[in-house]
């Protein structure tokens, strides 16, 4: 007989999620503390905003303590003035074994003109812990809409990129990447 505490650890772990539960949205305003001596927002502030974000993407997914595992290229496409409002969105997009992958998007805007701009997007991955911080199994994802479906099919590729260049998987192992070119 399974106990009533294993039975629900279990449907716990076996929980299918879609990606809209998830979704978190965090707003900063750029104060002079934030930016560099050209007045624009430092990139490493930047990070750490994304860096939290998307770990409350992951939590609220897991229901878990999650720590960073690994992020994607950031590649700083417009620049963030002081005085901006930064909007930063998150979701996870895919869950495997006991790892999140969450991609996140970064708006500015300055409120006076009204100019809103895309600065930033970037995929993050997330392992979630269990009490002793040991990794735990993750809840999967459904996705609902064309653009969940779009992230979802390409979050395996993505994740055999990350394993490659980290050296925990051979590219001939990769099959997902495989079959992009056969």
């Amino acid at each position: 007989m399974v106990s009533p505490t294993a039975f629900f650890l279990s449907m716990a772990q076996s929980d299918t999620r879609n990606p809209q539960h998830s979704f978190t949205e965090m707003n900063e305003l750029v104060l002079p503390n934030d930016t560099n001596t050209l007045n624009n927002l430092m990139g490493g502030k930047l990070l750490h905003w994304m860096d939290i974000c998307a770990a409350i993407a992951a939590q609220k997914h897991s229901n878990r303590i999650v720590v960073t595992a690994s992020v994607d290229s950031v590649s700083f496409k417009e620049t963030i003035r002081l005085g901006d409002v930064v909007t930063l969105s998150a979701y996870v997009t895919r869950s495997f074994n006991t790892s999140m992958e969450v991609f996140i998007e970064v708006h500015a805007q300055n409120i006076p003109t009204g100019e809103k701009i895309k600065s930033n997007e970037a995929y993050y991955t997330f392992v979630a812990l269990d009490s002793r911080n040991r990794p735990v199994k993750v809840p999967t994802i459904e996705p609902q809409t064309d653009l969940e479906n779009e992230k979802f099919a390409g979050a395996l590729r993505r994740r055999q990129i990350r394993l490659i260049l980290a050296g925990k998987m051979k590219p001939e192992d990769a099959q997902e990447l495989k079959n992009l070119f056969v």
